[in-house]
């Protein structure tokens, strides 16, 4: 007879309340991706920055924590996850200090690189200790659904918590309130969360770093450009040069025993390759509603910065609430109804989007809170799903591969539903633009609707009017044609997350297997 599969340990108040000082850095490094949208006017005046410089004041970080998240992983399993957290808090709360007082904009800009350093450490090192603390499988499920809407929640509040800030203090602020927090993290997490680490993890493959960058960040600087600029060909040599990396880094992976991503996450039919590539979607789906929803309401309706922050906060509430009752919901009927119908769910918020009209700003949330339920829904769902079929001494591994999914479906997101938005916005302005503009002029209005609103305050009498209504017109038109785009790619997702989960439906998958002694909660060799 096969002995019974012992039960794992349920995780207890203090294990909870490590996990609430894990979210602190969470919430930071989410909210510091958009806590500078109304810093940069106020950014502009202080320090001067040239137009090349203000874009690296904003992507620098995006940059730095997409290229070394695998790496991070990796260290993570080795030096131990709870070792890389405390590094990383420290790396950012210097970073924050250093970014509030920079003189220059070189300053800022180097600030911002150790700031997304600090945030690849602290990422993937923060979701692994979730993996490890919580080895129960409901107790897991419910622990990364609070995650999940924690991360969305953070995003939707950096620019909120960014003007209040700007309203009352200096430009500085929105980067010195992280230092507190960071502080708090370095008091609390030696004294309570446990420490994790691979214990045969093997030598650290050094080359494995720079072909890991060299993967990652072309492909995610083409993406942005094209999502930003359209196609271009230096961008589509970035990414064909990042694809290029991205191949030698993955044989290399295959080939080495101490590879820097373990070939056991892929081996066995676990679920892991499968909860990646539906993240990953995930990810496309929901940056790619975010690029048209914030523009909607700044420039179609005609909104200031801080009253759209404040509306595109609205369905950030109800797109909290969807991770942990997601996770229910997977306990109860299993993962793959739940990813096949968050995916649904999301496809019926982009159908929403395509009936908006000028002045629809109702619709439009409604929309983007339905979009957001159903992919948050998802993005927990499967993170769970991946990171339990991940052995636990891999789990900084684990997580890293996922959030860098993450980034890459993102940026696909922006530039796929992007680029089709802005080819129709283009056509249409081209084809109905009023007659005896300026040289010049039909050209800048092609660009984007910011620069076609410029356009037309500089025109007399009502031709400024009627080219800023048909720039708005065709904005919403670019939006809906991405809309239906990205309601099509939901519906494959969903019907490849049915194909491809089919027989994980039943429930949540069982512990990928003993935690080694080093792991163990309250094992008597853990340190503190």
């Amino acid at each position: 007879m096969t002995p019974p599969t012992p039960t794992p340990p349920l995780a207890g108040r203090r294990e909870w309340t490590a996990f609430v000082v894990l979210l602190l850095p969470l919430l930071l490094v989410s909210m510091d991706v958009s806590v500078l949208y109304f810093a940069i006017p106020a950014i502009s005046r202080e320090l001067d920055p040239s137009g090349t410089q203000q874009l690296w004041i904003f992507d620098v970080y995006a940059f730095a924590l997409a290229g070394l998240l695998i790496t991070m992983g990796s260290l993570g399993d080795r030096i131990g996850r709870r070792r890389l957290l405390l590094l990383g808090a420290a790396a950012f709360g210097t970073a924050s200090i250093c970014a509030t007082y920079a003189q220059s904009a070189e300053m800022l800009i180097a600030a911002r690189a150790l700031l997304g350093i600090g945030g690849a450490t602290l990422m993937p090192s923060t979701m692994a200790l979730v993996r490890n603390m919580f080895r129960d499988d409901r107790q897991r499920t419910k622990a990364i659904g609070i995650w999940s809407g924690a991360m969305a929640g953070g995003i939707a509040l950096g620019p909120v918590l960014g003007g209040v800030l700007l309203e009352h203090f200096w430009w500085g602020s929105v980067f010195l309130i992280n230092v507190p927090a960071m502080l708090l993290l370095l008091v609390l997490a030696p004294v309570l969360v446990p420490e994790f680490k691979d214990p045969s993890p093997g030598r650290f493959d050094l080359l494995s770093v720079p072909l890991s960058m060299g993967a990652v960040l072309p492909v995610v600087y083409g993406l942005k450009e094209i999502a930003a600029d359209g196609y271009g060909t230096v961008p589509a040599l970035c990414v064909t040069a990042g694809l290029a990396v991205g191949f030698l880094f993955v044989r290399r992976q295959r080939t080495r025993h101490d590879a820097m991503i373990s070939r056991e996450l892929f081996q066995g039919g676990r679920g892991f390759g499968a909860g990646v590539l539906l993240n990953s979607v995930a990810m496309f789906a929901m940056m790619g509603s975010a690029y048209f929803t914030t523009q909607y309401l700044q420039s179609v309706l005609g909104q200031g910065a801080m009253e759209a922050a404040l509306w595109s906060v609205v369905p950030s509430v109800a797109v909290g609430a969807a991770a942990p009752a997601a996770g229910a919901a997977a306990l109860r009927f299993g993962r793959a109804p739940v990813i096949t119908l968050g995916f649904l769910v999301g496809a019926a918020g982009y159908l929403l989007l395509t009936v908006t009209g000028t002045d629809s700003m109702i619709v439009l949330l409604t929309g983007a809170a339905v979009i957001g339920c159903g992919i948050v829904a998802v993005a927990a769902t499967v993170s769970d799903m991946a990171l339990a079929a991940a052995p636990p001494e891999k789990a900084g591994s684990a997580a890293s591969v996922l959030e860098t999914g993450q980034e890459f479906g993102g940026a696909l997101g922006m530039a796929f539903l992007g680029s089709l938005g802005t080819a129709v916005y283009r056509r249409k302005v081209t084809d109905g633009a009023p007659a005896g503009l300026p040289d010049g002029a039909l050209d800048t209005a092609r660009e984007t609707l910011g620069s076609a609103a410029v356009v037309a305050r500089e025109l007399p009498g009502e031709a400024g009017g009627s080219l800023l209504a048909l720039a708005r017109d065709a904005f919403v038109s670019g939006m809906h044609a991405a809309a239906v785009g990205g309601a099509v790619v939901l519906v494959g997702a969903a019907v490849l997350a049915a194909v491809a989960l089919r027989g994980r439906g039943g429930g949540t998958a069982p512990d990928a297997g003993p935690v080694r002694a080093e792991a163990a909660l309250g094992s008597p060799g853990q340190t503190h």
